[in-house]
């Protein structure tokens, strides 16, 4: 068999691009960065809420036992704590919403336009330790469209780690791609790569979207590309979902993970 060639490298971004860099000084986020609710159009601000500590410049996302479900109606009994930097929607009633992850979903509670960060083209990074979630657990950070039409809704998965696919000595499976949604533009691309570094340290995963592409990295080196872009702004949405077993199983609350840095940079 073959030897498979290494990874390419990524360049670094030039300093000057930096255009969000997640103030994660504590103990409270900053709330003109990120708003601290899951897609509350199908929900409530409420349910919704996200729980977290920032201690020593880090922030640890997390899910707690008491927590109660994002959206019985639409989601069983899944549990959400999110951050995200936009959310739009129609009135109570419309179908007019971000991220229509199901047919049948109406607006619950109505969202004013807010946008912190919302970038076209450029690059985002993390940097973060998948280090407090169980199989019942997944973490994750990825971009949506702000569709100011329905078709722009792809979104583009930074990462995506459930903890079933963590191995004893912290190598996992690493979700990224891209998922069409609603944009006819798109097709459906992700896969699950194998990263052989302990996921409960800190790794930095990165995508740069170009105009004609996705490049997709970790810790400086390319894991996958995508042959096809989202043409429209996106925003972030960075996450830890705890997913409830059936009795007698139960799950190892919190569910949480660490995240030491978030960055973007506009395209050059």
């Amino acid at each position: 068999m073959p030897a498979v060639p290494p990874a390419p490298p990524v360049p670094p971004p030039a300093p000057d691009l930096l255009e969000f860099d997640a103030d994660l000084t504590g103990p409270e986020l900053d709330l003109e960065q990120w708003i601290p609710h899951y897609l509350p159009q199908w929900s409530s601000r409420e349910r919704t809420r996200a729980r977290y500590d920032v201690v020593d410049g880090v922030l640890r996302l997390r899910v707690d036992a008491d927590q109660p479900a994002w959206s019985v109606e639409y989601d069983g009994s899944t549990q959400v704590s999110n951050l995200q930097t936009a959310v739009r929607s129609g009135p109570v009633g419309s179908t007019v919403g971000q991220h229509p992850f199901r047919e049948g979903l109406v607006v619950r509670e109505a969202q004013g336009d807010r946008r912190l960060f919302t970038p076209h083209f450029g690059r985002v990074e993390i940097v973060a330790a998948i280090d407090g979630i169980d199989e019942h657990a997944l973490a994750a950070l990825w971009m949506i469209g702000i569709e100011e039409e329905p078709g722009q809704s792809a979104e583009i998965c930074v990462f995506e780690v459930f903890g079933r696919d963590i191995a004893d000595d912290g190598s996992a499976l690493v979700g990224m791609g891209v998922h069409p949604f609603n944009d006819p533009a798109i097709t459906d691309d992700f896969e699950q790569v194998r990263l052989h570094d302990d996921v409960r340290e800190p790794h930095r995963y990165a995508v740069d979207w170009r105009p004609d592409e996705v490049v997709f990295s970790i810790d400086g080196l390319v894991r996958k590309r995508v042959a096809q872009s989202p043409q429209y702004p996106m925003q972030l949405m960075l996450n830890v979902y705890a997913f409830p077993p059936e009795a007698p199983a139960t799950a190892d609350y919190p569910e949480s993970f660490a995240v030491h840095a978030v960055r973007g940079y506009r395209a050059e």
